[in-house]
């Protein structure tokens, strides 16, 4: 909204600042992560007395959890809130890249509240079944991965390489979707300690924004060699309204957490990684900067894989964080080296730009 006033105005004298995708990027954070710490605690005390026991907690998961009854769930609307409403404060209102990750986080946001509110109101942690949310889930990815692909090539570019792509054609619509998808499950999947998906995916966040900038500047993408989207940059803005509201998230779900985030927002969070990645060109980066998540799912489908084959399993609980926790690693450890490993991942995910 600012965009389009301070351009009606030519531009002029301190709106100039404006024009700049830098400058909004670095506004969007800082108003998002101020919504966020101004509704957090109302927000909260709102969940606490609606919900009453809170989120389910499994009872065959670590006993240590069991201590976190009571505490309640569905903290993604918080999120929600503040990234979108810095989103439409700083972004410019025709960037159809920028529509089509609002379509996926708010569409997986309601997905990921149904699945929370059936898990609070039956006091059980099976929530929506698989196949629905599933369904429901493509149907999003399907139509935001339509206005991306409307906007680039279906071409899928391959890291530490400069020319080498892989013409996908009409498949790749299908591809788009199953990355968001993918990706908004995988973080789901994650999110099962205090501040574990958070911080992963605000580092995640920080990465694309720093891609999609490059990506929309054809002098930067050029010299790189990586591909050039034009409009791409103003999705930098969308990655900082989340690092801001994850920020703001991450202060009242630190250890021990006033509120978890629940479905509502690692789903959203996580289908809003993928169609960035989507868009900006940068789908196998993803694999690599969102490493944990893989991890994380991968050792879901390992564990229930080698079950039903064998009776046994591989981790003696999954997914892998749990496994962790019943070595005797305490949660505040597996959190933070986890978080070490987002770092490391997201490093080399940016080495790929250059290492071409």
């Amino acid at each position: 909204m600012l965009y389009l006033i301070a351009e009606w105005l030519g531009f002029e004298g301190i709106f100039n600042l404006v024009r700049y995708q830098t400058f909004r990027a670095g506004a969007t954070l800082m108003t998002a992560l101020v919504i966020g710490l101004i509704i957090g605690p109302r927000f909260i005390n709102l969940l606490r007395v609606r919900q009453g026991k809170g989120q389910p907690i499994r009872e065959d998961g670590p006993q240590t959890h069991q201590a976190k009854v009571g505490t309640p769930t569905m903290g993604g609307l918080m999120i929600l809130i503040s990234l979108l409403l810095s989103l439409l404060l700083w972004m410019d209102l025709r960037s159809p890249f920028i529509w089509a990750c609002i379509a996926v986080t708010a569409g997986f946001g309601v997905i990921g509240f149904l699945d929370d509110y059936d898990k609070v109101s039956k006091g059980s942690h099976k929530g929506v079944s698989a196949k629905v949310r599933l369904l429901l889930e493509f149907a999003v990815a399907g139509v935001a991965s339509y206005l991306i692909v409307s906007q680039i090539n279906t071409n899928l570019y391959v890291p530490f390489t400069s020319e080498l792509s892989i013409p996908l054609g009409p498949f790749y619509y299908l591809f788009a979707a199953t990355v968001i998808v993918g990706f908004g499950n995988a973080v789901n999947l994650t999110d099962g300690l205090d501040g574990l998906a958070i911080m992963p995916v605000i580092i995640a966040a920080g990465t694309f924004a720093l891609i999609a900038y490059l990506v929309g500047r054809t002098d930067y993408s050029e010299y790189l060699g990586i591909p050039y989207v034009e409009g791409a940059g103003e999705l930098a803005i969308f990655c900082a309204a989340i690092m801001g509201a994850g920020l703001a998230f991450l202060w009242f779900n630190a250890p021990p957490a006033a509120v978890f985030m629940g479905d509502t927002g690692s789903l959203a969070l996580g289908g809003a990684l993928g169609a960035v990645a989507v868009a900006s060109h940068h789908e196998i980066v993803l694999l690599i900067v969102g490493g944990l998540f893989v991890a994380e799912t991968a050792s879901v489908i390992i564990q229930v894989f080698w079950f039903k084959r064998t009776g046994k399993r591989v981790f003696r609980m999954a997914p892998i964080h749990h496994h962790f926790e019943q070595l005797g690693w305490s949660e505040s450890k597996v959190v933070i080296r986890f978080w070490i490993i987002s770092i490391v991942l997201a490093m080399a995910g940016l080495a790929t730009l250059k290492l071409r």
